[in-house]
């Protein structure tokens, strides 16, 4: 469903027709795992008020099963909401929480997913330096637990797409 990452903003580029797809084959679905796909889905093809309640809704839930790493989850998704809302500054706070968390419950991809989205953030607000070490931080941490290959090559994408819009912009 998602193809690579625009350098220019690094966002994903969706395959819109899958995305509705899928959208559809979920349903009803009300599922921590269901919710979470659908506030992505909606988010991707930019229909950002059911994003936010479909990810509202993932977090009301997570936080009622008392897994604190599905928890974190959900705030994650919801933060990428915001971001995608143009919210930068509240998404950016509640990615770095989140990012500590998982630090200190090592749960090494969670942190990299986290660190990974933080960089995207402070890419959007210009803070190049912070954002090529937030993802150069994910990208060590994905190549230490040997992370799919996919998600390594997305983090190398973004570091090398953020030093070139550092030369570039200063």
């Amino acid at each position: 469903m998602i193809t690579p990452f625009d350098p220019e903003t690094l966002r994903e580029i969706a395959d819109e027709s899958a995305a509705v797809a899928r959208l559809n084959e979920l349903g009803d679905s009300r599922s921590t795992a269901a919710l979470g796909e659908k506030a992505e889905l909606y988010r991707m093809l930019g229909r950002l008020d059911e994003a936010l309640q479909a990810a509202e809704q993932c977090f009301r839930l997570a936080h009622f099963t008392g897994d604190r790493e599905q928890l974190t989850r959900a705030r994650l998704r919801r933060a990428i909401v915001f971001q995608y809302r143009g919210d930068l500054e509240r998404a950016l706070a509640e990615m770095t929480s989140c990012r500590a968390s998982a630090h200190i419950e090592s749960w090494d991809a969670l942190e990299a997913f986290a660190a990974q989205h933080e960089g995207k953030v402070l890419f959007e607000l210009g803070r190049y330096d912070e954002a090529k070490d937030s993802v150069a931080h994910a990208l060590d941490i994905r190549q230490r637990i040997e992370a799919p290959k996919d998600q390594i090559e997305s983090s190398r994408f973004a570091v090398e797409a953020i030093m070139r819009r550092s030369l570039r912009d200063g």
